[in-house]
């Protein structure tokens, strides 16, 4: 199947009921495995639909449920767009293949964020696997709503 780059509708649904605190919540990334068995996409709705389908990246240097992210810019706006990002995470000495992320809330029931599709397979081999995350700006943050 396959992966495509969206803000999860269940998360954008859950922020205006006040779900998510950005201040307090840990947040996760999990690395999806290439040629994945599901889609994921704006219709994923939480990290049991990555491991569902068995579709998490297995190997050396990768623990099951991913890395715990860190905020680097606190919720914040600038002219009509609120935003918040992530600092980048590292898998250290790994041995992965991945073809996309989920961002999700393991403080809100493994609920997802969102899903970051990297446009191919990406490898390291006994090497460091990094999620660079774009500037923390209205116009490249991670979550941005406008």
């Amino acid at each position: 199947m396959a992966s495509t780059t969206a803000m999860c509708t269940s998360f954008k649904v859950e922020l205006l009921k006040g779900d998510h605190d950005f201040d307090v919540d840990v947040f996760k990334i999990a690395l999806i495995k290439s040629s994945p068995a599901g889609t994921y996409g704006a219709a994923t709705t939480n990290y049991s639909d990555l491991t569902g389908n068995s579709d998490e990246v297995t190997g050396t240097g990768y623990t099951v449920g991913g890395n715990t992210l860190s905020v680097s810019t606190a919720p914040t706006s600038s002219g009509t767009t609120a935003f918040i990002d992530f600092a980048d995470t590292t898998w250290s000495s790994a041995t992965i293949t991945a073809s996309a992320a989920l961002i999700y809330n393991s403080s809100l029931s493994n609920a997802a964020v969102a899903v970051l599709d990297f446009g191919g397979d990406k490898t390291s081999t006994n090497g460091d696997f990094t999620v660079q995350f774009p500037a923390a700006d209205a116009s490249n943050a991670i979550i941005r709503i406008a």
